[in-house]
């Protein structure tokens, strides 16, 4: 599985949506479209889980920012994101400021809860 193909699927109305590999100006505007159509479903919840992405561009740092900006306030939004490759990225252009990230699914479905 990779960027091409982001997965999606559901605990309870919370929605968690995951790639892998590289997230960039190529791979990001598919993650994009089935986040958009994520929230046209209205989960009380979304988490990005980034855990296998490898490589974070600022096009797949635009699409985290779009998509939050999207989600209405009673959405959580929280994104799921570790390491050197998808963590500090968001760190370093202060993202951890606008929106909540953690380092594992499991703090992101209790971070939720």
């Amino acid at each position: 599985m990779d960027a091409h193909d982001p997965r999606r699927y559901w605990l309870g109305r919370t929605a968690v949506v995951g790639a892998s590999g590289a997230l960039d100006l190529l791979t990001s505007p598919r993650l994009e479209q089935l986040l958009a159509d994520t929230l046209k479903q209205t989960p009380t919840g979304l988490i990005v889980d980034l855990t296998e992405v490898d490589f974070l561009s600022s096009a797949g740092m635009q699409v985290l920012v779009n998509i939050h900006a999207a989600a209405t306030p009673d959405v959580g939004f929280v994104v799921v994101a570790e390491g050197r490759s998808t963590a500090r990225p968001l760190a370093l252009v202060g993202l951890t400021e606008v929106f909540d990230v953690v380092a594992t699914l499991q703090d992101a479905v209790d971070h939720l809860s």
